[in-house]
């Protein structure tokens, strides 16, 4: 353990108040596709009865119709958080007839591509900005891409630990100022050891090959039962190039060094136009195509295993809400759906990320440099294709590194965290969610994607068949358990809600379709670091 960490631990533990730490935020978003018996994807509407996908605070859309997204409240409780969660589940499983969730990552048997339905919101300016935003994607990226789904984890520290942390550091000065160099300090560890977080938890190893849809892949497939492909040592093909392939984003510089160079960054991205984007036209025959021909249509399009967040309010650019207000929470956006879990994602998982994300911000994180920052991205490629072969060496400090000596290294910083966390929540989950993903260390087989190879191969079993199954057990178990947390009539009332505040954002339109795209992107950022926005 670094000296670093150590005397920031050891501060933390001698605190007054360290029972601060235990004030930690959470809240999920899971992607999933609806599916019918069959595995087929389901291409009827968002379903009424869940209310409207614009304005629901649980129950939404992502890309698709098809593709659903459930989102809990924040909370500073992890069971909390996952009885909401399995409740939102619950309730829409009741409510879509004989569809089922989608247990994996990488999407069901898909014929065409066409056939995925962009997601609708309805009639306001807003609600058509979305879907014409998804309309975008499609036409940029195709839409195969985007019936991937995901687990996204949002995190934040209270306002009391800020408020001790920044005594510990020796620092004095606006708070918010803080908060926000701290989180980009942890942003830019993250990104160190985010590798980690793919060996562990990826868990798409395997796909329909529908996926690809005739096209050639640079990977050396391997092929399983019907239709599947694998790579023998991957741990997330949701994590490779075979998702977002934009080149130019690629060359895109956005940095993690300090707040304003970061919304610069990404603000530039949104403001460059693209040769390749010009060519697809914004509006044909007076038919939009995308919201704008720029590298990023908006700032969503970015896409990063992480971002620092600002709730945004309505008609607010993200890059806005961060200038003005700050750095109000992480999103991590690196996980797989775990195929082991009805609702995506455990309490372990949820443990083991705290953790990490304490161990992030903890360990001293110098600036990230562009060339380090590359290699970053490189480890990060190596785990997610080859992370489970023996030997796999990726990068530390310039020099390579056996990948799983690195992880034990990591593991062994991480301990005393965990018996922090155990000592100020008053549990031995924390140490006994190390314990658990170790065994990942000692053997690769026990790692998420490790498990779900070795079943497929064990049975010689279609990734799409065995998907299937999972999905059907999942929808039995929610069906069969009541509510933990909400109830029915919660759900119902929420619905009725949503769809009431729908029709009132669609009544309070003043002004046309044109001239609330132009408004919309009228607004700049204002970045205070002047080196940062040149």
């Amino acid at each position: 353990m670094g000296s670093t960490l150590q005397q920031r631990l050891a501060k933390l533990n001698a605190a007054p108040n360290k029972h601060a730490i235990t004030g930690i935020q959470r809240g999920i978003e899971r992607e999933t596709l609806r599916v019918k018996p069959d595995g087929q994807l389901a291409l009827t509407p968002h379903p009424k009865a869940l209310g409207a996908a614009l304005t629901h605070p649980w129950i939404t859309t992502d890309f698709s119709e098809s593709l659903l997204e459930f989102i809990t409240p924040v909370s500073d409780s992890i069971d909390t958080t996952l009885a909401q969660l399995t409740d939102i589940h619950r309730f829409t499983i009741k409510n879509i007839g004989d569809e089922q969730f989608w247990a994996g990552s990488m999407p069901c048997f898909i014929t065409d591509q066409k056939q995925i339905p962009f997601a609708q919101y309805g009639s306001s300016n807003v609600g058509r900005m979305k879907t014409l935003y998804r309309k975008g994607l499609h036409n940029r990226y195709g839409s195969m891409m985007q019936a991937i789904s995901g687990v996204h984890f949002n995190f934040s520290f209270s306002h009391s630990f800020w408020q001790q942390y920044q005594q510990i550091l020796g620092q004095s000065g606006d708070l918010q100022t803080f908060i926000s160099e701290q989180y980009l300090a942890l942003i830019r560890n993250y990104k160190r050891y985010v590798w980690l977080i793919v060996y562990l938890f990826g868990a798409s190893p395997a796909m329909c090959k529908s996926f690809l849809e005739g096209r050639s892949s640079r990977y050396n497939f391997q092929a399983l039962g019907k239709g599947s492909l694998y790579l023998p040592y991957a741990t997330s093909l949701r994590m490779s190039d075979l998702g977002y392939t934009n080149s130019a984003q690629s060359s895109l510089n956005i940095t993690y060094n300090s707040l304003p160079e970061y919304i610069a960054g990404l603000h530039q991205a949104i403001s460059m136009p693209s040769d390749e984007y010009k060519n697809i036209g914004v509006k044909v025959n007076g038919e939009y195509q995308q919201l704008n021909a720029n590298v990023l249509q908006i700032e969503n399009e970015f896409y990063s295993t992480i971002r620092p967040k600002r709730t945004t309010q309505s008609g607010e650019r993200p890059t806005c809400a961060l200038a003005k207000r700050g750095v109000e929470y992480i999103e991590v956006r690196a996980l797989d759906v775990n195929p082991f879990s009805s609702v995506g994602i455990s309490a372990e998982q949820m443990r083991f990320l705290d953790v990490f994300l304490l161990y992030c911000l903890l360990q001293d994180s110098p600036p990230l440099s562009a060339a380090e920052q590359t290699i970053t991205e490189q480890n990060l490629k190596k785990v997610v294709t080859d992370g489970r072969r023996t030997n796999l060496e990726i990068l530390q400090h310039g020099q390579p590194r056996l990948m799983l000596d690195w992880a034990e290294e990591l593991f062994a910083d991480m301990m005393p965290l965990a018996q922090y966390l155990d000592s100020a929540y008053e549990t031995q989950g924390y140490s006994g969610a190390l314990k658990q993903f170790y065994l990942g260390l000692l053997d690769p087989s026990q790692t998420f994607s490790g498990k779900l190879l070795n079943q497929l191969l064990a049975q010689q079993q279609d990734n799409s068949s065995y998907t299937l199954q999972l999905s059907a057990t999942y929808r039995q178990q929610l069906l069969k358990e009541p509510y933990q947390y909400y109830s029915a009539e919660q759900f119902s009332e929420a619905a009725t809600q949503s769809l009431l505040a729908q029709q009132q954002v669609e009544q309070q339109d003043n002004v046309s379709f044109d001239q609330y795209i132009e408004q919309y992107f009228a607004e700049v950022p204002q970045c205070e670091d002047k080196k940062a926005a040149t």
